[in-house]
């Protein structure tokens, strides 16, 4: 039986290592307070959902198929909890079954024994779940699900087993059975069961009994050992064939854990998300090379996630462009557009709703990410080096249509030279094949790709109004040669009435 509700044609595989800038993209789209959320205080469910996240999904049908699933979590009340209660309580049960780790073929019998008797429990819980919500879901991964459950675990399988492990677990019932080979060595193990107790004549004496008996004695230590030796060669072949079974179903309960983990993550975003008003949607993946970017009231999940402010929703209509300049205000919000775009196109990948009214999007090989870093004390370097450094990582990840997005790069040196730096790395990104989007206060490298007229590029800036307030909405609109610092200045060097401390 395979679980596949994340994929339908292959497990989940938390060994799997994460893709390589995996720590960068976290940290510059703040995406723990989004896995932290997703966790709902369960560190089994908010790792598990961190993995999935950034491990992402390149097609669309893919997607599909796990925003189905999704949607039936989210439309039948309580079945993705019951069932991911089943598979904890299953998965905990095992663990409590006490036995030495022996290759003594008695020993694997018994152990196995008593899991699979304990999992009994847990199967018939699952298929009563499976059975109350078969009829309610709609997605093809919770119905073939379903379906294996029904076909698999019905009662006369289940007595059967019972049965099974009832005459395993007596010793007593099981009997070896061999003939003497070559040399006089036992051969031709057979295991099979007691027919028949012998009667009261046949205890008492009183009858010749149908076999003969050797007791060995009780101190007869040698003896006991050769009968146990025997005795392990004939339960070998039912030893192994049991503990797979017992491995087996141990598994199936792990990996319907393991998978569900993610769903009640992203249920438990929903919840998080729910008292703020952000919006959320299913997006619409598009097939790679689409060349379609958009977005309505799209925000950023982890900004609403630890404001209780209003956060302003933006939009975005992008088609067949593969350069994105963002300009304008200081404090506009154009780092905080940037992290959302990022968010939605992560999200989208996993297979996750995205914090928008609307959004839809082709699928890219990869997310990239290089945003300016705050001075940090433990740099070995100066900070235009590491700026340097991670850009090289991040190109050699480059492939034909990824999402790389820039923030404020290269701002750490002169506008000149952050400007010749920027437009040498831009352009070898969009020769690559990449999408690129850029946030950046150099007006040099913003107006120079305005002057160049390229019909795949646009250029948005974050709106300031006339009396200088900022409306955190991010508009079509080319770069300005200023990006208002003085309204910074005046508002932190403001004196007691309000007037600028200077000009």
């Amino acid at each position: 039986m395979k679980v596949r509700l994340l994929d339908p044609d292959r497990d989940l595989d938390l060994a799997d290592r994460p893709p390589e800038g995996s720590a960068d993209l976290v940290q510059d789209l703040g995406l723990d307070l989004v896995f932290a959320a997703m966790g709902g205080g369960d560190r089994f469910v908010r790792d598990v959902s961190r993995h999935v996240v950034l491990a992402g999904l390149g097609d669309p049908a893919v997607i599909r198929w796990r925003q189905d699933a999704l949607d039936d979590c989210a439309r039948v009340p309580g079945m993705a909890r019951d069932l991911w209660a089943v598979a904890l309580d299953a998965v905990e049960r095992q663990r409590k079954v006490w036995g030495w780790s022996s290759t003594f073929a008695d020993s694997v019998v018994h152990r196995a024994v008593d899991t699979l008797e304990l999992l009994i429990v847990s199967m018939r819980q699952l298929r009563a779940v499976a059975a109350a919500s078969a009829g309610q879901v709609r997605s093809e991964a919770f119905r073939r699900l379903f379906a294996q459950i029904e076909a698999e675990l019905d009662d006369a399988f289940l007595a059967e087993v019972e049965g099974h492990l009832r005459r395993l677990g007596d010793r007593d019932e099981v009997v070896v059975t061999a003939s003497p080979g070559e040399g006089a060595r036992s051969s031709g193990f057979v295991l099979g069961r007691r027919t028949r107790a012998p009667s009261w004549r046949e205890r008492l004496g009183l009858r010749e009994p149908e076999t003969h008996t050797y007791e060995v004695a009780p101190r007869d230590e040698a003896g006991a050992q050769a009968l146990a030796e025997l005795r392990n060669r004939g339960l070998a072949l039912a030893a192994d064939a049991i503990a797979r079974s017992s491995d087996h179903v141990v598994s199936l309960f792990t990996q319907l854990r393991s998978e569900l983990a993610f769903y009640l993550g992203c249920l438990n975003l929903a919840a998080a998300l729910g008292p703020t008003g952000a919006p959320l949607a299913r997006p619409e993946a598009l097939e790679p090379g689409t060349g379609v970017l958009e977005a309505d009231g799209l925000v950023d999940v982890a900004l609403r996630l630890a404001s209780r402010g209003e956060v302003v929703g933006n939009d975005l209509a992008l088609r067949g462009a593969r350069l994105l300049v963002v300009t304008g205000a200081n404090r506009g919000g154009k780092s905080t557009y940037l992290r959302s775009l990022g968010q939605a196109q992560v999200m989208l990948q996993a297979g996750m709703p995205v914090a928008a009214r609307r959004f839809r999007a082709d699928v890219r090989p990869g997310v990239l990410t290089h945003f300016r870093r705050e001075e940090d004390a433990e740099l070995e370097h100066g900070k235009l080096d590491e700026e340097l450094g991670r850009m090289s990582r991040l190109v050699d990840r480059v492939r034909p249509g990824s999402l790389v997005l820039l923030n404020e790069s290269f701002a750490s040196t002169n506008e000149r030279e952050g400007s010749e730096i920027g437009r040498g790395v831009i352009d070898g990104l969009l020769d690559a094949g990449a999408m690129v989007v850029l946030v950046t206060h150099l007006y040099d490298l913003a107006s120079g790709y305005a002057a160049a007229r390229r019909p795949d590029a646009r250029f948005v800036r974050a709106e300031r109004l006339a009396d200088g307030s900022r409306t955190f909405r991010i508009a079509d609109g080319e770069p300005l040669p200023t990006s208002h610092g003085q309204d910074l200045f005046e508002r932190v060097f403001a004196d007691g009435s309000g007037a600028g401390a200077g000009t």
